[in-house]
């Protein structure tokens, strides 16, 4: 496959990327209640899968100290898993705190990706998604917990909003040059 090819397809690839978090992105913002209990869901079967891999993983560690260590952590994880899964509200509350945390890191690399593509037409949106990537996970640490059931999914949905109109931004850009 040639060059212009390969180019042709990451660029189609990344404009339907685009397209999804925008897609996303508006859902969320829409139902943000269900959005929220949605991600606690999703957090709780991902956490308590990792649980079981840790469990299954402890019975090819050496020594009982090493086995003891993994079966801990993957009863950790289960616990942590089952409570998100059994009481997803108080499940959402605890990703709210966090969430805020995820968000903050996001926009931090979104500056970073801003400074390395800040010569390419359209690179400002990736400022923009990290600034208010930053602003959004303030909001998330000032109010927490109280508004935690709005804030997941509504802030996720604006997240993943900003994140596909720079992606959209930045493909269309290079694609009238």
């Amino acid at each position: 496959m040639n060059a212009v090819a390969t180019n042709t397809s990451s660029k189609g690839w990344s404009i339907f990327l685009g397209a999804l978090l925008l897609l996303a992105g508006l859902l969320a913002i829409g139902v943000p209640f269900f959005a929220g209990i949605a991600a606690s869901i999703f957090f709780g079967w991902l956490v308590l899968f990792a649980g079981v891999a840790h469990l299954v993983y402890a019975w090819s560690e050496r020594g009982a100290g090493a086995i003891i260590w993994q079966i801990l952590i993957g009863l950790v994880y289960v616990i942590a898993g089952l409570y998100m899964l059994i009481l997803p509200v108080a499940g959402a509350i605890a990703l709210t705190l966090v969430l805020a945390f995820y968000i903050a890191a996001e926009g931090v690399f979104e500056l970073v990706i801003f400074s390395l593509l800040r010569r390419l037409r359209g690179a400002g949106w990736f400022l923009v998604d990290g600034l208010v990537s930053l602003l959004l996970a303030g909001i998330i640490l000032f109010h927490w917990p109280s508004s935690s059931l709005w804030a997941v999914g509504t802030l996720v949905g604006i997240s993943l909003l900003f994140s596909g109109i720079a992606r959209l931004t930045l493909r269309m850009g290079q694609r009238s040059l």
